[in-house]
């Protein structure tokens, strides 16, 4: 069993800063890659950012591109959102996610992709 577990969000001014985390737990794995995406009340689960388990590749979504920053630590199988000049429309629950493997060009910014998720963490900037 992999278990992801996401710390790090709370509340935050508009243009501060978040540096949420998550650590894959259980047995042995090594994914493909990593994702976060956010859920706002109401709304669609979307992509927010991915980064390749092995090399250098990053994906932002446009909304994140520019102020947020994915990052990975191999050796604590942990992966890391930093977020910053945060706005109030980043509100959302933010959760990370598993890629077990590779299925295609769109599969890292779409959820139905991965494999395993976090709980969630609340993220929630004020104006």
């Amino acid at each position: 069993q992999v278990h992801l577990v996401e710390s790090g969000g709370g509340l935050v001014q508009a243009g501060g800063s978040l540096r949420p985390s998550c650590t894959i737990s259980g047995r042995t794995y090594s994914p493909y890659a990593m994702g976060w995406f956010r859920q706002a009340p109401g709304k669609e689960r979307d992509f927010v950012a991915a980064i390749a388990w092995r090399g250098q590749d990053t994906y932002y979504a446009d909304s994140a591109n520019g102020r947020f920053t994915i990052s990975r630590d191999n050796a604590k199988n942990t992966v890391y959102l930093q977020m910053n000049s945060l706005k109030p429309e980043d509100t959302a629950v933010y959760y990370c996610a598993a890629l077990s493997y590779y299925r295609g060009s769109d599969s890292l910014r779409s959820p139905r992709a991965y494999d395993y998720w976090g709980q969630g963490t609340q993220v929630t900037v004020s104006s």
